[in-house]
C-alpha cells in the first residue's frame, strides 16, 4: 500500500456586522513554520527519517517526488534549519538537565564535513546523563555538539560550569578538566575499562585467527597474557552485571567485596610481567595504558555512581558511526549545529522509551501555543501523548 498525502484546508469565513459596522473572521491557525505549508506530522517525518534513520534529504526529496509529492533539496534543508530554531527551548531544557548530573558520560566520533574540493573532518560530541545504573531517580538524557576540529578547547567550553564525575577515554583534551584548581571545581576522572580491555582482546581473539585459518589467511599470535588481562578484566564485568540498577551503597559495598581484590591481583599481576616486555610490545602499550592511568581506573571501587565503562556514551554515538555509511559528510558547520541539535532530542527521546517521530509530531504542534513556564512538560521523560493515540493504544 502506497503512503497517502493529506492535504489540509482552512476556510476562514468573514462576517460582517451592519449594526457596528465590524468586520470578524477565525484566527489562522498555528503554522510551525512562518508562513508554511507544512505540517507538524510531515516535519516530525522529515527530521526523524534524516537524524534517526539516516536518510539525507536528497533521498527524500526523490522519494516525495515519485510519490507526487515535489519537494526541492533547498525547502527540505530550510525545514529542518526552521524546525531547530522552533525546537531550541527544548534543547536548552535537555542540556541543563544533562550537565546538572553528578556523573557524566563524554566521547566523540568523527563527522566528515564538506568542504572546497574536499571533506574536513569535523567532530560530534556527547554528553551522557544516565543515572539508571546506581538506581537514580533522573531521566536519562543526551547532549551533543559539534566541531570542526578536535581541539581540546571545544570539552573546556562545554564542560565550563559543570563540576563532577567524568567517564571518558584517555583523550589529552579532557586533561585540563582535571586540574585540581579548576573553576568552578574540579572534574573527577573514571576510566573504562572496556578501553583497557579492547588491546588485550585484539591479540587474544582465538574465534578471528580461527576465522583466518580457515579462510587461508595468515593469523596472528595469540598471546597467553593477553589472554589472562580478558579473563581478569571479565571478571569484573561479571560482578558488575549483578549489581546493575542498585543503589549506590549496594555497589560500593559489593565491589570492596568482590572486586577490590581482584583489582589488587591485577595490579600485581601487571607489575610482574610489564618489566618483561619491550617497549614497543603491543602488549606492553595495553598495559601502560592501565597503569599510567589507575587511578582513574579503580576510582569505581570507592563511588558506586561510577560505571566500569563508557558504554552509554558510545550507544549515544552508534546512530552517527550507522549514518555515515548513508549521508557520508555533512553539508557545512550549519549542517552540523543542526545535526548536533536533532541528535540531542532523538537520542534522548529513545533513551526514555518514547517515539522520536510522533514526539516531534506532537511537541511541533503544540510548542506555539504551549505556556513558556512549562515548557518542561514536554520534555520527552514528561510528555504525554495525544488523548486519541492513547484511547486507539488501549
Amino acid at each position: 500500500m502506497s503512503p497517502r498525502r493529506k492535504v489540509i484546508q482552512h476556510v476562514r469565513e468573514k462576517f460582517t456586522c451592519r449594526d457596528c459596522e465590524k468586520i470578524s473572521q477565525a484566527p489562522a491557525p498555528f503554522h510551525v513554520i512562518a508562513r508554511g505549508w507544512a505540517g507538524p506530522s510531515l516535519l516530525a517525518m522529515i527530521l526523524f527519517e534524516k537524524y534517526g534513520q539516516h536518510q539525507p534529504l536528497n533521498r527524500q526529496a526523490e522519494r516525495y517526488a515519485r510519490e507526487g509529492v515535489p519537494l526541492s533539496l533547498s525547502t527540505l534543508a530550510d525545514q529542518v534549519g526552521a524546525c531547530c530554531a522552533v525546537l531550541s527551548p527544548l534543547i536548552e531544557r535537555i542540556e541543563a538537565h544533562v550537565f546538572a548530573a553528578q556523573r557524566l558520560h563524554g566521547d566523540d566520533t568523527t563527522v566528515p564535513v564538506l568542504a572546497r574540493g574536499k571533506t574536513d573532518l569535523g567532530r560530534c560530541w556527547v554528553y551522557v546523563r544516565d543515572d539508571r545504573p546506581f538506581s537514580g531517580p533522573a531521566p536519562p538524557a543526551a547532549m551533543f555538539y559539534y566541531s570542526r576540529d578536535r581541539s581540546g578547547a571545544h570539552p573546556v567550553r562545554h564542560l565550563a560550569d559543570y563540576a563532577g564525575i567524568l567517564q571518558a577515554d584517555a583523550y589529552s583534551g579532557y586533561n585540563k578538566l582535571y586540574e585540581a584548581d579548576r573553576r568552578p571545581g574540579p572534574i573527577i576522572e573514571a576510566g573504562c575499562w572496556v578501553h583497557a580491555r579492547r588491546p588485550f582482546f585484539v591479540l587474544a581473539d582465538i574465534a578471528t585467527n580461527a576465522r583466518r585459518k580457515a579462510e587461508g589467511k595468515t593469523a596472528g599470535v595469540i598471546s597467553p597474557l593477553a589472554l589472562e588481562a580478558v579473563r581478569r578484566i571479565d571478571a569484573l564485568f561479571e560482578i558488575e552485571r549483578s549489581i546493575n540498577g542498585q543503589s549506590i551503597e549496594r555497589r560500593q559495598q559489593a565491589r570492596q567485596e568482590l572486586s577490590a581484590p581482584l583489582i589488587a591481583d591485577l595490579e600485581g599481576w601487571l607489575h610482574e610481567h610489564r618489566p618483561k616486555l619491550s617497549r614497543g610490545n603491543d602488549l606492553a602499550r595495553a598495559m601502560d595504558y592501565v597503569l599510567k592511568r589507575w587511578p582513574a581506573f579503580t576510582r569505581f571501587l570507592d563511588d558506586g555512581r561510577v560505571c566500569l565503562s563508557n558504554n552509554a556514551a558510545e550507544r549515544a554515538l552508534r546512530g552517527i558511526a550507522l549514518g555515515r555509511k548513508s549521508w557520508l559528510f555533512a553539508g557545512s558547520d550549519r549542517g552540523g549545529q543542526r545535526a548536533a541539535a536533532l541528535y540531542s532530542l532523538i537520542v534522548t527521546a529513545k533513551m526514555n522509551d518514547i517515539d522520536p517521530q510522533a514526539w516531534l509530531a506532537d511537541v511541533l504542534a503544540r510548542i506555539a501555543e504551549h505556556p513558556a513556564r512549562d515548557i518542561d512538560a514536554l520534555l520527552p521523560w514528561n510528555w504525554q501523548p495525544p488523548a486519541a493515540s492513547r484511547s486507539q493504544a488501549a
